[in-house]
Protein backbone atom coordinates (compact mmCIF):
# COMPACT_ATOMS: atom_id res chain seq x y z
CA UNK A 1 0.00 0.00 0.00
CA UNK A 2 0.98 3.64 -0.42
CA UNK A 3 -0.15 6.39 1.95
CA UNK A 4 1.17 9.89 1.25
CA UNK A 5 -1.30 12.27 2.93
CA UNK A 6 0.96 15.27 2.40
CA UNK A 7 0.25 15.08 -1.33
CA UNK A 8 -3.07 13.24 -1.03
CA UNK A 9 -1.96 10.08 -2.83
CA UNK A 10 -3.18 6.65 -1.70
CA UNK A 11 -2.97 3.20 -3.32
CA UNK A 12 -3.26 -0.54 -2.79
CA UNK A 13 -1.76 -3.32 -4.90
CA UNK A 14 -2.27 -7.09 -4.79
CA UNK A 15 0.31 -9.25 -6.55
CA UNK A 16 -0.13 -12.53 -8.33
CA UNK A 17 2.39 -15.17 -9.35
CA UNK A 18 4.27 -18.14 -7.97
CA UNK A 19 6.77 -18.08 -5.12
CA UNK A 20 7.32 -14.45 -4.08
CA UNK A 21 6.65 -13.03 -7.55
CA UNK A 22 3.32 -11.49 -6.55
CA UNK A 23 5.02 -9.59 -3.75
CA UNK A 24 7.70 -8.41 -6.18
CA UNK A 25 5.09 -7.22 -8.70
CA UNK A 26 2.98 -5.29 -6.20
CA UNK A 27 6.12 -3.76 -4.68
CA UNK A 28 7.36 -2.56 -8.06
CA UNK A 29 4.00 -0.96 -8.87
CA UNK A 30 3.82 0.88 -5.55
CA UNK A 31 7.46 1.97 -5.83
CA UNK A 32 6.82 3.45 -9.28
CA UNK A 33 3.87 5.46 -7.99
CA UNK A 34 5.95 6.65 -5.04
CA UNK A 35 8.83 7.60 -7.33
CA UNK A 36 6.54 9.77 -9.44
CA UNK A 37 4.66 11.23 -6.48
CA UNK A 38 6.77 14.40 -6.31
CA UNK A 39 5.52 15.24 -9.79
CA UNK A 40 2.06 15.75 -8.36
CA UNK A 41 3.24 18.91 -6.58
CA UNK A 42 4.26 20.43 -9.90
CA UNK A 43 0.99 20.09 -11.79
CA UNK A 44 -2.42 21.68 -11.42
CA UNK A 45 -5.66 19.83 -10.85
CA UNK A 46 -6.36 19.47 -14.59
CA UNK A 47 -3.13 17.53 -15.09
CA UNK A 48 -3.74 14.86 -12.45
CA UNK A 49 -5.62 12.48 -14.75
CA UNK A 50 -2.74 12.51 -17.23
CA UNK A 51 -0.26 11.98 -14.37
CA UNK A 52 -2.30 9.00 -13.15
CA UNK A 53 -2.40 7.37 -16.58
CA UNK A 54 1.33 7.87 -17.12
CA UNK A 55 2.28 6.66 -13.63
CA UNK A 56 0.23 3.46 -13.84
CA UNK A 57 1.34 2.90 -17.43
CA UNK A 58 4.99 3.09 -16.36
CA UNK A 59 4.26 0.83 -13.39
CA UNK A 60 2.87 -1.71 -15.83
CA UNK A 61 6.06 -1.57 -17.92
CA UNK A 62 8.24 -1.95 -14.83
CA UNK A 63 6.41 -5.08 -13.75
CA UNK A 64 6.32 -6.51 -17.28
CA UNK A 65 10.06 -5.98 -17.86
CA UNK A 66 10.90 -7.49 -14.47
CA UNK A 67 8.75 -10.54 -15.24
CA UNK A 68 11.03 -11.38 -18.18
CA UNK A 69 14.27 -11.37 -16.19
CA UNK A 70 14.03 -14.65 -14.26
CA UNK A 71 12.01 -17.84 -14.22
CA UNK A 72 10.85 -17.03 -10.69
CA UNK A 73 9.15 -13.82 -11.81
CA UNK A 74 7.83 -15.10 -15.14
CA UNK A 75 4.10 -14.39 -15.53
CA UNK A 76 3.84 -12.22 -12.44
CA UNK A 77 1.39 -9.32 -12.26
CA UNK A 78 -0.47 -7.13 -9.83
CA UNK A 79 -3.62 -5.15 -9.33
CA UNK A 80 -3.33 -1.43 -8.61
CA UNK A 81 -5.97 0.99 -7.39
CA UNK A 82 -4.86 4.56 -6.72
CA UNK A 83 -6.53 7.73 -5.46
CA UNK A 84 -5.43 11.37 -5.65
CA UNK A 85 -7.44 14.10 -3.93
CA UNK A 86 -6.90 17.72 -4.88
CA UNK A 87 -9.16 20.60 -3.89
CA UNK A 88 -12.71 19.40 -4.61
CA UNK A 89 -11.82 16.51 -6.92
CA UNK A 90 -10.78 12.89 -6.56
CA UNK A 91 -8.97 11.16 -9.43
CA UNK A 92 -8.94 7.36 -9.44
CA UNK A 93 -6.77 4.98 -11.47
CA UNK A 94 -7.58 1.28 -11.46
CA UNK A 95 -6.46 -2.04 -12.94
CA UNK A 96 -7.46 -5.45 -11.57
CA UNK A 97 -9.90 -6.51 -8.87
CA UNK A 98 -8.80 -4.46 -5.89
CA UNK A 99 -11.57 -1.99 -5.11
CA UNK A 100 -12.34 1.56 -4.10
CA UNK A 101 -15.57 2.45 -2.31
CA UNK A 102 -17.14 5.78 -1.38
CA UNK A 103 -19.18 6.26 1.80
CA UNK A 104 -21.31 9.40 1.44
CA UNK A 105 -24.58 10.47 3.05
CA UNK A 106 -24.92 7.11 4.84
CA UNK A 107 -24.67 5.15 1.57
CA UNK A 108 -21.88 2.94 0.21
CA UNK A 109 -20.97 3.00 -3.49
CA UNK A 110 -18.50 0.78 -5.32
CA UNK A 111 -16.61 3.14 -7.65
CA UNK A 112 -14.34 0.63 -9.41
CA UNK A 113 -15.15 -2.31 -11.66
CA UNK A 114 -13.53 -5.69 -11.04
CA UNK A 115 -11.38 -6.73 -13.99
CA UNK A 116 -12.04 -10.42 -13.54
CA UNK A 117 -13.24 -13.17 -15.87
CA UNK A 118 -16.28 -13.81 -13.69
CA UNK A 119 -17.27 -10.15 -13.61
CA UNK A 120 -17.01 -10.06 -17.40
CA UNK A 121 -19.53 -12.92 -17.54
CA UNK A 122 -21.83 -11.03 -15.17
CA UNK A 123 -21.54 -7.89 -17.27
CA UNK A 124 -22.43 -9.86 -20.41
CA UNK A 125 -25.44 -11.41 -18.68
CA UNK A 126 -24.02 -14.93 -18.85
CA UNK A 127 -23.73 -15.31 -15.07
CA UNK A 128 -25.80 -14.02 -12.18
CA UNK A 129 -24.20 -11.98 -9.41
CA UNK A 130 -25.33 -14.59 -6.90
CA UNK A 131 -23.56 -17.43 -8.74
CA UNK A 132 -20.52 -15.22 -9.28
CA UNK A 133 -19.91 -14.98 -5.53
CA UNK A 134 -18.88 -18.64 -5.28
CA UNK A 135 -17.59 -19.23 -8.79
CA UNK A 136 -14.42 -21.40 -8.82
CA UNK A 137 -12.66 -18.91 -11.13
CA UNK A 138 -13.72 -15.83 -9.21
CA UNK A 139 -10.13 -14.67 -8.69
CA UNK A 140 -8.97 -15.08 -12.30
CA UNK A 141 -8.15 -11.60 -13.57
CA UNK A 142 -9.04 -10.36 -17.03
CA UNK A 143 -6.69 -7.40 -16.65
CA UNK A 144 -3.63 -6.80 -14.47
CA UNK A 145 -0.40 -4.82 -14.47
CA UNK A 146 2.61 -6.61 -15.92
CA UNK A 147 0.83 -9.24 -17.99
CA UNK A 148 1.43 -7.36 -21.27
CA UNK A 149 3.71 -4.51 -22.32
CA UNK A 150 0.72 -2.17 -22.26
CA UNK A 151 -2.64 -2.33 -20.53
CA UNK A 152 -5.96 -0.50 -20.41
CA UNK A 153 -6.33 1.69 -17.33
CA UNK A 154 -9.65 2.79 -15.87
CA UNK A 155 -9.23 6.44 -14.90
CA UNK A 156 -12.02 8.75 -13.77
CA UNK A 157 -12.69 11.65 -11.45
CA UNK A 158 -15.51 12.89 -9.24
CA UNK A 159 -16.23 15.84 -7.02
CA UNK A 160 -15.70 15.33 -3.30
CA UNK A 161 -17.36 16.89 -0.31
CA UNK A 162 -16.65 17.17 3.39
CA UNK A 163 -17.42 13.93 5.20
CA UNK A 164 -16.66 11.67 2.24
CA UNK A 165 -14.86 8.45 3.12
CA UNK A 166 -12.84 6.52 0.53
CA UNK A 167 -11.96 2.90 1.23
CA UNK A 168 -9.38 1.09 -0.93
CA UNK A 169 -9.03 -2.65 -0.41
CA UNK A 170 -7.70 -5.83 -1.96
CA UNK A 171 -9.89 -8.82 -2.77
CA UNK A 172 -8.77 -10.65 0.36
CA UNK A 173 -11.04 -8.20 2.15
CA UNK A 174 -13.87 -7.63 -0.35
CA UNK A 175 -14.29 -11.37 -1.04
CA UNK A 176 -15.03 -11.99 2.64
CA UNK A 177 -16.96 -8.86 3.63
CA UNK A 178 -20.19 -8.21 1.74
CA UNK A 179 -20.95 -4.64 0.67
CA UNK A 180 -24.09 -4.74 2.80
CA UNK A 181 -22.02 -5.73 5.83
CA UNK A 182 -19.66 -2.83 5.23
CA UNK A 183 -22.55 -0.38 4.91
CA UNK A 184 -24.15 -1.68 8.09
CA UNK A 185 -20.88 -1.35 10.02
CA UNK A 186 -20.27 2.19 8.77
CA UNK A 187 -23.81 3.25 9.74
CA UNK A 188 -23.23 2.19 13.36
CA UNK A 189 -21.76 4.34 16.12
CA UNK A 190 -17.99 4.34 16.49
CA UNK A 191 -14.80 5.84 15.14
CA UNK A 192 -13.44 4.86 11.76
CA UNK A 193 -10.58 3.08 13.50
CA UNK A 194 -13.18 0.98 15.32
CA UNK A 195 -15.14 0.30 12.12
CA UNK A 196 -12.06 -0.98 10.28
CA UNK A 197 -10.86 -2.96 13.29
CA UNK A 198 -14.21 -4.76 13.59
CA UNK A 199 -14.26 -5.57 9.88
CA UNK A 200 -10.67 -6.80 10.05
CA UNK A 201 -11.55 -9.08 12.93
CA UNK A 202 -14.53 -10.43 10.99
CA UNK A 203 -12.25 -11.37 8.09
CA UNK A 204 -9.87 -13.11 10.51
CA UNK A 205 -12.70 -14.99 12.22
CA UNK A 206 -13.87 -16.24 8.83
CA UNK A 207 -10.48 -17.77 8.18
CA UNK A 208 -8.83 -15.00 6.10
CA UNK A 209 -8.06 -17.32 3.15
CA UNK A 210 -6.02 -14.55 1.49
CA UNK A 211 -3.91 -11.68 2.80
CA UNK A 212 -5.66 -8.32 2.66
CA UNK A 213 -4.98 -4.60 2.73
CA UNK A 214 -7.39 -1.78 3.54
CA UNK A 215 -6.75 1.97 3.36
CA UNK A 216 -9.43 4.31 4.69
CA UNK A 217 -9.33 8.04 3.94
CA UNK A 218 -11.81 10.42 5.61
CA UNK A 219 -12.25 13.96 4.32
CA UNK A 220 -12.82 16.30 7.22
CA UNK A 221 -12.54 19.94 6.22
CA UNK A 222 -8.96 20.55 5.10
CA UNK A 223 -7.69 17.44 6.89
CA UNK A 224 -7.41 13.81 5.85
CA UNK A 225 -7.80 11.25 8.61
CA UNK A 226 -6.34 7.82 7.86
Amino acid sequence: MLILPEISLFAVADGMGGHNAGEVASGLAIDELKRRATGLTLIDIDGIREWMLEAIGEANKEVFDASLRTEETEGMGTTLTALVIRENKAVIGHVGDSRIYLWRDMALSLLSEDHSMVNELVRLGQLTEEKAKNHPHKNVLSRALGVDRSTTIDCFQLEVQQGDVFLLCTDGFSNIIEDTEMALEFSMAGTWEEHIERLKNTVLKRGAPDNFTVVCCILSGEKYDL
